[in-house]
């Protein structure tokens, strides 16, 4: 890629690519995040109290397809009418959801979302690979990292008073008009023309990724269920996710071989450790302190500003090498979950939280936007889909387990009676597992003689 151009991504080459993917990809964490809130009113409207974890496991497996299918399009031909796909399938899900009368076709419109969401988020890193520059990738992906957190910051409490003054449908159509104007920013800059390393006549891998979906939410749902039959699922889901990561994910990746299987491994690394406890932690503050339900999730704000300082500090640092700042990203990571184990002790009242989910998130917003940057710059341009794919895969995987893996920890001694920090110790070392291996991992990222290339590439752009 040319390395002269502007080194902006605000400036007039690529502001218009730039509004629209930041658009997009808020609008899509903003849903993310605010289903949350407005689920239980529509579980109330809907009469589905049956049904409440449907919606949230539909969008898990559909956006699962959706990554794949999105990863062979940016690989076949160009990304943005792909995008114009994904994007108007996403709409179409939130208009189901909105207009929903029962909770089947909430459900319906849950997956549907999914399928489209999962299409949009690889296809935007492809288009990241695209238009912009090494140079620019960091302070891009550092962008997109305030895309994702910032909802966080506000999605909730927005969803809520949506929910409270217009109803939870407008949770879902409020978004139409803005995924819109994303839409359009996005496509009205660049070509749409086919890129010349497109190769066609693949078999696609979307029945592997609804396999792997499907194992994904059946371990999930076993892991609300502490009986036999949820035994057997464990089993079945177990069996299939592992069949269907077989074929998604670059071979090497569960021994994070060198180059692109290191990056992918480490994407899963970081998501599993950081989400683990970041969904557990309002709960032991609650259970174990007695704090209120929004003070319990003010130190996840905390962490949520950590990520958004950190990853916008390292798109100032094209310079350093992208695998130290991984590194440096897992170990603090790794500080910041073991410092967290502070919350079992009674005696600290949960006050430490703040400081050590803030240290955790900047390690995050220190290594997830290196991880993005790695994986386009080893990736070759005819791979670049299938490895955002993988990537974006890896995440979700490693996310859906440890959480579960956590909840389950926490919620046998909860039901058990006995005393809870036990349990909050078990489950910070088990989380910490993660973070530890991906400060060792981070090195392999870039395979050995590489790394004289990659960084003559970095000081070139720059």
């Amino acid at each position: 890629m040319d390395q002269t151009v502007p080194g902006s991504i605000w400036d007039a080459g690529h502001r218009r690519t730039t509004i629209g993917l930041l658009t997009l990809v808020t609008l899509v964490a903003f849903e993310a995040m605010a289903v949350g809130t407005a689920m239980p009113s529509a579980v109330d409207e809907l009469d589905g109290v049956a049904w409440y974890a449907w919606p949230f496991s539909a969008f898990l497996v559909t956006s699962v397809v959706g990554m794949v299918v999105g990863g062979e399009v940016g690989d076949r031909r160009s990304p943005r009418p792909g995008v114009l796909a994904g994007v108007l399938v996403f709409a179409a899900g939130l208009l189901i959801a909105g207009v929903s009368q029962h909770m089947a076709v909430l459900v319906v419109g849950r997956a549907v979302q999914g399928l489209g969401a999962g299409v949009v988020i690889v296809l935007l890193y492809v288009i990241a690979g695209q238009a912009y520059s090494s140079e620019l990738r960091p302070r891009l992906f550092g962008a997109f990292a305030a895309g994702w957190v910032l909802p966080a910051l506000i999605g909730p409490l927005a969803a809520g008073l949506v929910t409270t003054h217009v109803g939870w449908r407008g949770v879902f159509l409020g978004l139409l008009p803005l995924v819109g104007a994303g839409l359009a920013l996005l496509l009205s800059a660049g070509s749409d023309a086919a890129p010349p390393w497109a190769v066609a006549g693949r078999r696609s891998n979307a029945p592997w990724a609804l396999l792997a979906g499907a194992g994904i939410a059946a371990l999930q749902y076993a892991a609300q269920r502490l009986d036999l039959a949820g035994v057997g699922l464990v089993v079945v889901g177990a069996v299939a996710l592992a069949a269907g990561l077989r074929r998604l994910l670059p071979p090497g990746t569960v021994r994070a071989r060198p180059g692109i299987p290191a990056v992918v491994a480490c994407r899963g690394l970081a998501a599993g450790a950081f989400f683990g406890m970041d969904a557990l932690l309002p709960f032991v503050l609650t259970e174990q302190h007695g704090w209120s339900a929004s003070t319990a999730g003010l130190p996840l704000t905390a962490g949520a500003v950590g990520w958004v300082v950190a990853a916008q500090l390292q798109g100032r640092r094209a310079e350093v090498p992208r695998q130290r700042v991984l590194r440096a990203g897992f170990v603090l990571l790794a500080l910041g979950l073991l410092t967290t184990a502070t919350v079992a002790v009674p005696a600290f009242g949960g006050w430490p939280a703040y400081l050590s989910w803030f240290v955790a998130g900047v390690g995050m917003g220190l290594g997830m936007p290196s991880v993005g940057v790695l994986l386009l710059h080893l990736s070759p341009e005819a791979e670049r889909g299938a490895n955002s794919a993988a990537l974006q895969i890896s995440d979700v995987t490693a996310s859906a387990l440890c959480i579960g893996l956590s909840g389950v920890l926490v919620a046998g001694a909860a039901d058990s009676g006995g005393a809870l920090w036990p349990a909050v110790l078990a489950a910070v070392a088990v989380l910490s597992v993660p973070a530890l291996l991906g400060a060792r991992v981070a090195g392999r990222t870039v395979p050995p003689g590489q790394e004289a290339s990659a960084a003559a590439t970095t000081l070139a752009a720059t």
